[in-house]
């Protein structure tokens, strides 16, 4: 299991807020106590209003944000080939979450693995962010050195109308590694130890 760098993370997370947000688009669904589908959403972050902004940036943050290498975990993926898992997640990155297709197919995915019982819901983001240039120094330029185009999956519990609560889990694909994509590997989150995307992503 490798190791993940907290800068790394910050460096993510120092720009999660509704002025500096690398955030693009951000889709999910409400699912019923048995897995089901119970309604679906997709749209612009940036077109979002400042309070919804504030909520899914929370929510996003979450999982970077925490405890590396005890919450947020890093997992090297057995590689991407034809079919595999990985070539759905990278679909969905490369088609900035505008494939409803891919994204209903994920939700039923987890709809069909995850804990039965409770309402929760899956909240997909898709962020590009232009990763720039330190200097010897470490100071940061305005010049680019990278884009980094990723998800971040979250599945948070449901209390009362549509209210969220706090991620139960989540991943980031790709792994923010050395401040560099790294398509190997996958940073997951587990907020009680369940370790439901660790299994869910060995399918």
């Amino acid at each position: 299991m490798a190791q993940i760098n907290r800068e790394d993370m910050l460096e993510l997370t120092r720009r999660m807020t509704p002025s500096r947000t690398h955030f693009t688009r951000i889709a999910g669904a409400y699912m019923d106590e048995e897995g089901q589908v119970d309604g679906t959403f997709n749209t612009s972050f940036r077109g979002l209003p400042l309070s919804e902004k504030e909520l899914t940036l929370a929510i996003a943050k979450e999982v970077v944000f925490a405890q590396t290498n005890t919450r947020l975990m890093q997992y090297k993926i057995p590689g991407i080939r034809p079919g595999s898992f990985w070539q759905f997640f990278l679909g969905l990155c490369e088609c900035d979450l505008k494939n409803d297709a891919l994204l209903l197919n994920l939700y039923e995915m987890i709809g069909e693995q995850y804990p039965k019982g409770q309402p929760y819901a899956i909240y997909v983001y898709h962020g590009v962010y232009d990763v720039p240039i330190k200097t010897s120094d470490h100071q940061q330029t305005f010049e680019s050195e990278e884009v980094y185009s990723y998800l971040i999956i979250t599945v948070c519990s449901v209390v009362g109308k549509n209210e969220l609560g706090k991620p139960e889990c989540g991943i980031l694909y790709p792994a923010f590694t050395n401040r560099s994509a790294d398509l190997l590997h996958v940073n997951v989150y587990d907020r009680s130890d369940d370790g439901f995307f660790e299994e869910f992503l060995k399918l």
